[in-house]
């Protein structure tokens, strides 16, 4: 089975403790996970896509614009990815699929299912955040296109725990998903 690593919004603006719309802590506490997770990934020769939030500033059209304070905005230090992780794309880029996308799933509006359908790939690892949000919108994209789907728990986080708790459960009782606890 081929499988690929999803490494949605890890910025700055959603993880560091000064960042437009951050976790906090426990997105702090993933860094290690995830960008070793990520050096695995891409030393074994998987995809790996890094699936980012880009919005423009006061964009009337986009619904986040009421729902939530400015983020990710194109050409800021927000959108930077956050701590190591930054650092191990700096060095390996050419092996990253940076995508942008201005929804919460991954799927909406870009070309990963091509680009993943392109590669035979069937299983989607997932990390990142936030677990109720970015990640639980792109698993259930992912379900509905019959993909086998991978939830890292140590690699997902979110700035409302209640949230991130109910979307472990949804992944595993009602998507069928792996968690990797």
């Amino acid at each position: 089975m081929t499988k690929a690593l999803l490494v949605v919004d890890y910025t700055n603006d959603f993880v560091a403790l000064d960042g437009k719309l951050t976790c906090g802590e426990p997105g702090i506490a993933l860094e290690r996970y995830i960008t070793s997770l990520t050096e695995q990934f891409l030393n074994e020769g998987h995809f790996v896509v890094f699936p980012v939030d880009v919005h423009d500033e006061d964009d009337p059209y986009h619904p986040e614009t009421k729902q939530f304070p400015p983020h990710n905005i194109r050409g800021t230090s927000g959108r930077n990815l956050y701590g190591a992780l930054h650092t191990l794309y700096d060095a390996r880029k050419k092996e990253i699929h940076w995508m942008d996308k201005t929804r919460f799933s991954a799927f909406a509006g870009t070309d990963l299912d091509i680009l993943l359908r392109a590669r035979g790939i069937t299983e989607l690892h997932l990390v990142g955040v936030c677990t109720d949000i970015c990640i639980l919108h792109t698993s259930v994209d992912a379900y509905n296109r019959g993909y086998n789907i991978v939830v890292h728990e140590q690699g997902v986080a979110s700035f409302n725990p209640a949230g991130h708790e109910w979307a472990l459960g949804h992944f595993e009782q009602t998507l069928g998903a792996t968690i990797i606890r």
